[in-house]
């Protein structure tokens, strides 16, 4: 679908994100393995992870979600031994981290398992997980050298290794893991830097050994099977972000964001814009389900230029977009760096956040692994497109919501593999 979006005279209001994508994929897939019933509330029921619900359906995992502004998932678990070989193709959908995930679930399993996705999903490659599963014994054959999907998986027998995972990425280390709860012998992984850790929160609460120091990870193998975790997820710190930036560049805002994860491998968007000199702060600090959670108060904000690099990048991938608005509007030059992992995304982010911002006014240049913003410019109406991927289409609407003029979004309904509230959200801050 199409959306016009126009410059808001004020954003002022409250509003609470969908729950965290990222713990509601793990909650169904680490509960599906446990033995017993969890409840998880505010589930995000979005395409992404519906797709891992359809894949845990087709493995034999039972299941409801109660539908509403806060989705409930009861789920319960077959155990690491229980799962049934599926009759059909698992299909992922849009869901890198569905594919991924599943592909370390599966090399455990003793059947024949085959995976695919949608077109984005299989342009996407799996070379990095398929390496380190076939070294720990599974058998997986994917399409062409770089192992794209559709990919088939017989799983059996795995063993331990010792890993240096060659960027820092939380899928791929949850995969590890997940096949390495059934291996024989330790799994010892190193990051180059640390990524989000939901994983590892996940699964010392349900009871497996896995200890951490400095870059190092080691998981043993499950001597019981895991206890089922009923939680309550965090809204998600990557949908509260377009809120945040949204009123820190908007001449006329003030926006609380609730019940926001704040786990501190997702917060560099925070860093930054506070480094950008965003008027930003947290209120109602506190735990939910070992992780933790605050609100967010963003007000307008004179911001200025910054380098965006190094080992802040794993902790704010999925912001970049939207923080690149951030700069057009900044005083100064920001440079973002080492974020060329955004390239093999759901589309291409790096070429696409230059193309479309500069269709809008904004002055930027890409780089081979990331960009070049010149700040302190204008914004202006235009036609811009989401090219399938969620994460533009929010961060083009913000881009819209200060922007002289009206702006149309073609595709913008890709919001709905994320946030399918998130045009019924805006609408209600720009009329507050």
């Amino acid at each position: 679908m199409d959306k016009k979006v126009r410059s808001a005279s004020r954003l002022h209001g409250e509003v609470t994100p969908p729950g965290d994508k990222s713990i509601s994929h793990r909650a169904a897939i680490l509960n599906s393995i446990a033995l017993g019933r969890a409840t998880v509330r505010n589930f995000l029921a979005a395409d992404d992870c519906l797709s891992t619900l359809g894949c845990l359906r087709a493995l034999g995992v039972d299941f409801t979600v109660s539908t509403g502004d806060s989705p409930t998932l009861d789920i319960t678990g077959v155990g690491t031994r229980g799962f049934k070989e599926p009759e059909d193709v698992l299909n992922a959908g849009n869901s890198g981290t569905t594919l991924r995930l599943f592909a370390g679930l599966l090399a455990a399993q003793p059947f024949l398992s085959i995976m695919t996705g949608d077109a984005s999903l299989r342009s996407r490659p799996l070379g990095r997980v398929v390496a380190p599963l076939k070294e720990m014994g599974a058998q997986i054959w994917g399409r062409d050298r770089d192992n794209h999907a559709p990919v088939a998986i017989r799983g059996g027998n795995l063993h331990g290794i010792t890993y240096s995972l060659p960027v820092a990425s939380a899928q791929l280390k949850s995969a590890l893991l997940l096949a390495g709860l059934s291996a024989e012998g330790p799994t010892v992984l190193r990051e180059p830097a640390q990524s989000r850790d939901h994983t590892e929160r996940m699964l010392r609460a349900m009871g497996a050994r896995l200890e951490s120091e400095a870059a190092w990870l080691s998981l043993s193998p499950l001597t019981a099977a895991l206890a089922p975790l009923s939680l309550n997820v965090p809204g998600d710190i990557s949908s509260a972000a377009y809120w945040l930036v949204a009123a820190a560049v908007h001449p006329e805002a003030r926006v609380r964001v609730t019940n926001v994860g704040v786990n501190p491998t997702r917060t560099g968007i925070l860093d930054v814009l506070q480094d950008m000199g965003a008027k930003l702060r947290l209120e109602n600090e506190r735990q939910e389900g070992g992780e933790p959670v605050a609100d967010i108060v963003v007000e307008s904000s004179e911001l200025r230029a910054v380098t965006v690099k190094g080992e802040i990048v794993p902790r704010l991938i999925d912001e970049v977009p939207v923080l690149a608005v951030a700069a057009c509007l900044a005083r100064g030059t920001t440079t973002i760096e080492d974020v060329g992992e955004l390239r093999v995304k759901e589309s291409d982010r790096i070429k696409n956040t230059v193309q479309e911002l500069s269709r809008l006014g904004g002055r930027l240049e890409e780089l081979p692994q990331g960009m070049i913003i010149h700040g302190a410019r204008k914004l202006n109406g235009a036609v811009v497109s989401s090219h399938g991927d969620h994460r533009l289409a929010m961060m083009l609407a913000v881009a819209g919501s200060v922007a002289r003029g009206e702006t149309v979004i073609h595709d913008a309904g890709a919001v709905d593999i994320s946030y399918p509230a998130f045009w019924r959200d805006m609408e209600r801050l720009c009329s507050s």
